[in-house]
């Protein structure tokens, strides 16, 4: 067994997400923020083939994606509730990290395994950022599946999507601790 990091179990073992809209200014600067994109990078990533990448969206980029967010909610006949829910996510916080998945071709590394390494990098980027001492949240909503969307917001190409959005602020409220799985209901022993 190698050396225990107690400080970073204890870490994982109390991490928790802060709401989006309990995240005000300032957020990181561009150091800091390379800083926690470095640490997101290093997830595990079979074959090497870093089937992700990263966009930073600044405060006055979330206001402008706010927009699009309406103008295509009504454009494909979204309730309003519905746009308005996903409208203040863009509203809220003040820069997020779109996390694209990026499909590569692979023989060896099957394009499952590319989706669960994007996904590993949206949690690598908010622990990093909640390590770091960030209130982060990780979202995606409606928006982020919508193809037409994307293609316009983050000029993807054919092999990308959205795999989520880690806003990153400082945090106004701790949220309260929430119910976590009953470990015998979701672990098996063989």
């Amino acid at each position: 067994m190698g050396k225990s990091n107690q400080e970073a179990l204890e870490f994982l073992l109390q991490r928790r997400s802060r709401p989006a809209k309990t995240l005000v200014s300032p957020g990181p600067d561009k150091a800091t923020l390379e800083l926690l994109l470095t640490a997101a990078a290093r997830t595990p990533d079979h074959g090497k083939l870093e089937p992700w990448r990263f966009i930073v969206l600044s405060k006055d980029t979330l206001a402008v994606l706010g927009e699009k967010v309406t103008e295509r909610g009504h454009a494909i006949g979204m309730d309003e509730d519905q746009i308005a829910k996903a409208r203040r996510s863009y509203d809220t916080g003040p820069m997020a990290v779109a996390v694209l998945e990026v499909q590569k071709p692979s023989k060896k590394i099957p394009a499952i395994e590319q989706t669960y390494s994007a996904g590993a990098a949206c949690l690598a980027l908010l622990n990093a950022a909640l390590a770091h001492g960030w209130g982060a949240n990780w979202l995606s909503g409606w928006p982020s599946h919508d193809r037409e969307f994307t293609l316009d917001a983050f000029n993807l190409a054919e092999n990308e999507r959205v795999a989520g959005l880690i806003y990153i602020g400082t945090e106004t409220s701790r949220p309260p601790e929430r119910s976590r799985p009953n470990l015998p209901d979701i672990v098996t022993w063989l």
